[in-house]
């Protein structure tokens, strides 16, 4: 089963979107993009990313 994870190499901020573009396997412009847009339009936004932000593990403490 796939999880998802905060992106340790695609991030600018917290990992979010690179996490969510690595999973769908999609680009992470267009995750930011989304993601910014749902932020301008509404607080709805900000407090998914921030609730992702702070629930997600990061991808980097995942011993291979």
């Amino acid at each position: 089963m796939k999880k998802f994870y905060l992106s340790s190499t695609d991030k600018k901020i917290g990992g979010v979107c690179g996490g969510i573009a690595e999973y769908f396997n999609i680009d992470s412009l267009l995750v930011r993009i989304v993601t910014f847009a749902l932020i301008w339009c509404g607080t709805v936004g900000i407090w998914v990313y921030l609730l992702a932000w702070g629930l997600a593990p990061s991808d980097n403490k995942i011993s291979k």
